[in-house]
């Protein structure tokens, strides 16, 4: 079995508290604050950079779709 510093995931087996204060302790959002500051147009750069494709039968890729949110927000959670 992996050690838990080896795993991207270290609740796969939920063997740990499964709230976000464990995941905090777990070091699982280390970090976001650096990322968020690079701004909208960095992240989706970054997704697009990645390769990552949907899970649909056509295998969108998620930077792309990303990139078609609307820049200005309406209150809604947004990139």
């Amino acid at each position: 079995m992996l050690k838990d510093q080896d795993r991207i995931f270290t609740n796969l087996y939920g063997m740990h508290e499964r709230t976000l204060k464990g995941a905090k302790s777990r070091g699982h959002w280390d970090g976001t604050g650096a990322i968020i500051k690079k701004g909208r147009e960095w992240i989706i750069d970054e997704m697009k950079k990645s390769g990552l494709r949907g899970r649909g039968g056509a295998g969108f890729p998620t930077g792309l779709k990303w990139s078609f949110m609307p820049k200005e927000s309406d209150g809604r959670p947004s990139i």
